[in-house]
């Protein structure tokens, strides 16, 4: 699985118009599935995302986590994280989870947000979104459950 993870003032995402997940502080994640993905790599990946350390402590270091500061998670699923252009100008998305195996992923990653005690919105799998967001710092990071970078 793989995920971008901004950390944001606010962010929202709406579909025809209608907000479908809204947050003020914490963090956006795009979560990209890979066909070969399991439900291990899901719980990684959350593990890895709600221990980032990228809020600043009473100091100015980034030292604090989503929870230590009190922020929510906007999770949206994104295939084209796997998108593959190293060949032409059209990606290839050959090495995203087809539908089915996506949703269960990106549902039980959601899942696993929420039982940590984290507040966790989300946009509408599968459909078509309109990502709103103000990144702080700017601070993003990428992830890979299996630590490819």
């Amino acid at each position: 699985m793989r995920a971008v993870v901004q950390r944001v003032s606010r962010a929202r995402v709406t579909v025809s118009g209608e907000v479908a997940g809204e947050i003020g502080l914490g963090l956006l994640v795009l979560v990209g599935v890979g066909r070969d993905d399991t439900r291990a790599d899901a719980d990684h990946l959350v593990e890895k995302t709600i221990g980032l350390r990228i809020f600043e402590d009473a100091g100015g270091k980034m030292n604090l986590s989503v929870a230590d500061v009190g922020g929510a998670l906007l999770m949206v699923s994104q295939f084209t994280l796997y998108g593959d252009a190293r060949r032409g100008k059209r990606p290839s998305f050959d090495a995203a989870a087809p539908p089915e195996q996506a949703r269960e992923l990106y549902e039980y990653f959601v899942e696993k947000v929420r039982a940590a005690g984290l507040r966790a919105e989300t946009g509408r799998f599968q459909e078509s979104m309109h990502v709103e967001l103000v990144n702080e710092g700017p601070v993003t990071i990428l992830l890979d459950s299996a630590k490819r970078f």
